[in-house]
């Protein structure tokens, strides 16, 4: 199960809208460029054949994401506790430097200089999830592990 926002939940069916309300765009784009006949050098032809494949799959990995989401606004945790949607203060236990960290269920791409996104499914979220201020969590990265402190839940 993955836990979303409210705000990524929209944003998934929304994408999902988006593309189910294009497929008849190219199935018009595949019926034209049939029309023009020879369909093994039909390079209009193929590329629709190719855009439709892809965003089917599209259509079907949001509603699989959107069936098994569970939108965590809802659910009760505890002040001290890390969850979704929260951004807290980790201290580097190695180099002694903090930053902050915000728990997303998904990456929005965006950069912020005063905050470090990390989904849920990356090794420093799922380190993240459920854990309480003042607890030391580990990170398995790929180069090695890490250690961090949790300082404060900021929002």
């Amino acid at each position: 199960m993955e836990f979303v926002t409210k705000e990524e939940k929209d944003k998934l069916e929304a994408r999902l809208a988006a593309l189910v309300a294009n497929r008849p765009v190219i199935a018009e784009r595949i019926a034209e460029a049939r029309a023009q006949g020879d369909l093994k050098e039909n390079a209009d032809y193929h590329a629709a054949r190719d855009d439709q494949g892809l965003e089917e799959a599209e259509i079907r990995r949001l509603e699989k994401r959107i069936k098994d989401a569970q939108v965590a606004d809802n659910i009760e945790v505890p002040e001290d506790m890390v969850f979704l949607g929260a951004v807290v203060r980790l201290k580097d236990l190695d180099d002694d430097t903090d930053d902050v960290y915000k728990l997303v269920g998904e990456a929005t791409g965006g950069f912020d200089a005063d905050e470090i996104e990390v989904t849920t499914q990356s090794p420093m979220g799922e380190s993240l999830m459920k854990a309480r201020v003042g607890e030391t969590i580990r990170v398995d990265l790929p180069r090695g592990p890490k250690r961090f402190e949790i300082l404060e839940i900021v929002s």
